[in-house]
């Protein structure tokens, strides 16, 4: 009776570990259109706050054109996990691109 106390009690500290190792970024899932209109939103209230030069807004916006162009290609065959998970990687680097230029202190004028 006591060993099974001991595995059950071991089995939940052990989930708990588990949990606390999975990152913040990770836990809340995000359909692919939401992270887009999340970027886009970024660019624009960078723009509106003048945190976004109009140069880097334009490289930005191109960057992003270029991957909602490649996810209508990856969707025209059917979109796989391989292909799903290269999309989430670029939109990863996108929005870290975008805090980057938000916050290097280039005001626009």
């Amino acid at each position: 009776m006591k060993t099974r106390i001991k595995h059950i009690a071991l089995a939940i500290a052990g989930l708990g570990a588990v949990a606390t190792a999975i990152p913040a970024s990770a836990a809340p899932y995000q359909p692919i259109n939401q992270r887009q209109y999340n970027i886009e939103a970024r660019i624009d209230q960078g723009v509106r706050s003048g945190a976004l030069t109009r140069n880097e807004a334009g490289r930005l916006r191109a960057q992003y054109r270029d991957l909602t162009r490649l996810e209508y290609h990856y969707r025209a065959g059917g979109l796989s996990m391989g292909e799903r998970a290269d999309l989430n990687r670029r939109y990863d680097a996108l929005s870290q691109r975008v805090k980057v230029q938000k916050h290097d202190w280039q005001y626009r004028r």
